[in-house]
């Protein structure tokens, strides 16, 4: 907070001046703690050092650009923060010892990156990774000012800093951990769900502690224990959210709440309640809008005053499961309160959901209200695991149908080499599935499913699969000529998610099509040309559930683009660029990219991608009267609203995060109850 506050723009032409001021005040804090015990003087140092390395890191961090602080000013005040931890850890080795201040200091900024993804072993975290780095080379006799340094050349040396400081894109965290680290690198944005908040308490334990600290100071949550138990996992997910609001508060005063938001997942059990997710929304805003006067009273202490205190960089994840995010998104959006629309896979799904977006807002900026950042969420990942598992499913249930009494033993040996647990011919079968709960099946053709989802077929150039298949002349008569047609299919499933959002990007926020929108918004809602400016611009297309590097460099756009990272997603999304195998100039508006025409006439042949790549008839005719071109190549097959909800990617991730919500709401009501037995 004390390092955040310097990040005013008021004194970006004289930042070097008051980090000076900082650290003179610092070194005699630093001094005066001589006097104090020896656990009270190793608390009050490490702040010390922990406020100047965070002061360090946003100097050295694109906070600097943002806060429009002048190349000169930021490399004086560099220097002078790492002289000046320099300058401490001479202090504690002149009194006889070790740094250990500085030490204990640097011990927790490790742990606090190395907590990325802890829970899971079988991971790790762009952050996890760096921090192995940095640890590596840390100067025991100096640790603060060499962390200091090291940490500021690992995050300047990342692709994503690179990346936002050439202005490919924007980033956003698909996670709750990590965030100040990331925002040096220019991350400007986090997204979460019901299954990243429950991980996000796996990873960091203390959450409990802090969520049982607020039952404490709000005893009238623990007298609704049994008959309003999401009013519990409602403030459990804020105490983990808010820090992250906090962290991003800067970037959202800064860039004027046109980056900087924290995406909260409504409650996945009223998704289709638009009375019930606008209640719980209100709610929550109201909730973060108390927290945040009372935090911006000492954030933004001597910021220009007119910019609102209170106001929070929220917005609603709201899931395109059916027909009802649309009026949900309407509403939200014509308050000002800014939406992210998720558990969308298709070009219907986004360009109807951004139309609503636009009308919402049309109605907001008529008002004078200032719009914020929003988006509009492409799972593209989760929409190419299932229609593997409907390919491999299809291929798997042909084999079974040539190999006669055979199949089922033959099915057995194929799902114990892909990891199936337990496959006895002639059992019931019950597996994890991949989405966040297990399947059950009994049925040959049931267990065919199982075998073939995402939990053991991560890739259908499988020689399992092609040793299977070719054994009944499906799809080849040879290994060889599975394989073939096995790597062709995955080939064209890897691209799905990145046709879909280059597809809705390209109808709205392309060359030839953003000035037709601006003109249709200003014709058809009777607003200025700069209020659609304001309505369109603020809307970004969020690539999302990426499963390898391409899913973001095949998406990167300067403009109406914002791609959101798993944090082992990060590291691999690095190591193609810090390896030397992509150029990131290259990738320049790689949203426009062409493809061949072949991988869509193959994944044409999938009835499910053409229900997520082509557009509806009345989506067709609204494209048309804004002036888009080339609208009846799209195809009319697309998935209509009335559909949504029975949509196979929707309904495995609903299913998976309604499970995973109502397990963490479940672990809130257990520690409540303990808290009121006392």
């Amino acid at each position: 907070l004390g390092a955040d506050n310097l990040l005013n723009p008021l004194i970006a032409e004289r930042y070097s001046a008051v980090v000076g001021q900082v650290c003179r005040q610092a070194h005699l804090e630093f001094l005066r703690a001589a006097e104090l015990d020896g656990e009270q003087r190793l608390v009050r140092r490490a702040r010390i050092y922990s406020l100047l390395i965070e002061l360090a890191m946003n100097t050295a961090g694109l906070e600097m650009d943002w806060a429009r602080v002048p190349e000169a000013e930021r490399a004086k005040a560099y220097k002078a923060l790492l002289e000046e931890l320099s300058s401490l850890e001479a202090v504690e080795r002149g009194e006889g010892g070790e740094p250990v201040a500085a030490a204990a200091a640097v011990a927790t900024k490790l742990e606090d990156m190395r907590k990325v993804m802890s829970s899971n072993p079988r991971t790790k975290s762009l952050l996890a990774w760096i921090a192995e780095r940095v640890r590596e080379r840390l100067d025991a006799g100096a640790p603060a000012s060499s962390f200091a340094r090291e940490a500021s050349r690992e995050i300047q040396g990342t692709a994503y800093y690179r990346m936002s400081k050439l202005g490919l894109c924007r980033f956003g965290n698909d996670y709750a951990l990590g965030l100040r680290w990331l925002r040096h690198m220019g991350f400007v944005q986090v997204s979460t769900n019901p299954v990243l908040a429950a991980e996000a308490y796996k990873d960091d334990p203390s959450l409990w502690d802090r969520f049982r600290d607020y039952l404490r100071r709000n005893p009238q949550l623990l007298e609704k224990v049994e008959s309003d138990p999401d009013a519990l996992a409602m403030a459990a997910t804020l105490i983990a959210l808010w820090p992250n609001m906090e962290v991003f508060r800067p970037v959202a005063y800064l860039l004027d709440f046109q980056d900087g938001m924290i995406s909260y997942q409504l409650n996945p059990n009223v998704a289709d309640s638009v009375e019930g997710s606008l209640r719980d929304a209100l709610r929550i805003y109201t909730l973060s809008e108390e927290y945040f006067r009372l935090y911006d009273d000492y954030l933004l202490w001597g910021w220009p005053a007119y910019m609102e205190r209170g106001r929070p960089n929220i917005v609603f994840k709201v899931a395109g499961s059916s027909e009802a995010a649309i009026e949900i998104t309407r509403r939200l959006e014509s308050l000002g309160i800014g939406t992210n629309n998720t558990v969308t896979f298709t070009v219907s799904q986004e360009v109807q959901l951004i139309l609503a977006k636009i009308e919402g807002r049309v109605e907001a900026v008529r008002r004078g209200v200032r719009l914020t950042k929003v988006y509009e969420t492409n799972m593209g990942g989760r929409l190419e695991a299932h229609l593997r598992e409907v390919k491999a499913a299809e291929l798997i249930k042909t084999a079974l149908k040539q190999l006669g009494d055979s199949a089922e033993e033959a099915l057995a040996e194929l799902a114990r080499k892909l990891g199936v647990p337990n496959p006895v011919p002639g059992t019931r079968w019950v597996a994890p599935s991949g989405w966040g709960y297990d399947l059950e099946a009994s049925s040959l053709e049931e267990k065919a499913e199982l075998v073939a989802s995402q939990a053991y077929v991560r890739s259908l150039a499988n020689q399992h699969l092609a040793e299977f298949l070719a054994r009944a002349g499906v799809c080849g008569a040879t290994v060889e000529e599975v394989m073939s047609c096995l790597r062709a299919w995955e080939e064209a499933i890897s691209l799905a998610g990145t046709l879909v959002a280059q597809r809705v990007w390209w109808i709205f926020f392309s060359d030839e099509n953003y000035g037709k929108w601006i003109s249709y918004i200003v014709r058809k809602y009777g607003v200025t040309p700069e209020q659609a400016e304001e309505v369109l611009s603020g809307i970004d297309v969020l690539p999302a559930s990426k499963r390898k590097p391409a899913d973001t460099y095949l998406t990167l756009a300067r403009r109406n683009m914002t791609n959101t990272e798993f944090p082992n997603h990060q590291l691999n999304v690095h190591l193609e660029y810090a390896e030397g195998r992509v150029r990131l100039e290259d990738y320049d508006y790689a949203v426009t990219r062409s493809h061949s025409p072949g991988i869509v006439v193959l994944l044409s042949t999938m009835e499910d991608f053409r229900k997520a790549y082509e557009l509806t008839p009345e989506l067709a005719s609204a494209l048309r009267d804004a002036g888009v071109e080339g609208v009846e190549a799209m195809g009319l097959g697309g998935l209509k609203p009335g559909e949504w909800a029975s949509f196979g990617p929707r309904v495995k991730t609903m299913r998976g995060f309604t499970n995973a919500y109502n397990a963490f709401r479940d672990a809130c009501v257990r520690v409540a109850r303990e808290l009121r037995r006392g």
